[in-house]
C-alpha cells in the first residue's frame, strides 16, 4: 500500500494533545521527526493507542497510525509488530528507506511507552539515525 492511499481516510489515532486515562506514554525524536505514543492498558491488554506526531511528514503519520491500529487488543507484554511488517505493509512506496526510518521512530516511541511502567518491549528496533536535516524538510 502507498502512504497516500492509507492517508485518504486520515489517521484514526492522531490527537493534538495528551489525553487523560492513557497510563503509558512514550516519546522518540529523530531529526525533525517526533512521536509521542499513548497507550491505555487494561488487564494487560492494549485497549487503545493514540499518537501525537510532527504533522508535516505523511509517512510518519501513516506509520504511527498503522502501528496504533495493530497494537489494539494485544497483550502489552507480548507485542510483536516489527519494522519489517511495517515496511512490507507500505511496500508500494518507492522510498522504502524513509518508511523504514519512520518505523524505527514509531517503534522506539512504542517501546518507550511500554517501558514507562515496566512492560515488555515490542520486537527489537534499531536506533533511528536518519532524520530530516534542515535542507531536506521538503522531502519528508
Amino acid at each position: 500500500m502507498k502512504v497516500a492511499e492509507y492517508q485518504k481516510e486520515g489517521p484514526k489515532n492522531l490527537v493534538e494533545e495528551a489525553l487523560d486515562g492513557y497510563n503509558k506514554m512514550g516519546e522518540f525524536k529523530s531529526g525533525c521527526h517526533k512521536v509521542n505514543i499513548m497507550l491505555k492498558v487494561e488487564r494487560g491488554k492494549v485497549k487503545d493507542c493514540k499518537f501525537i506526531a510532527t504533522k508535516r511528514c505523511k509517512k510518519l503519520l501513516a506509520v504511527a497510525d498503522y502501528v496504533c491500529e495493530n497494537v489494539k487488543g494485544k497483550s502489552a507484554k507480548s507485542l510483536s509488530i516489527s519494522e519489517e511488517e511495517i515496511v512490507n505493509f507500505f511496500g508500494d512506496e518507492k522510498e522504502t528507506d524513509k518508511i523504514k526510518n519512520r518505523a524505527e521512530i514509531v517503534l522506539n516511541a512504542l517501546n518507550n511507552a511500554l517501558n514507562s511502567s515496566g512492560e515488555k518491549k515490542a520486537e527489537k528496533t534499531t536506533k533511528a539515525k536518519r532524520g530530516c536535516g534542515a535542507k531536506k524538510k521538503k522531502t519528508c
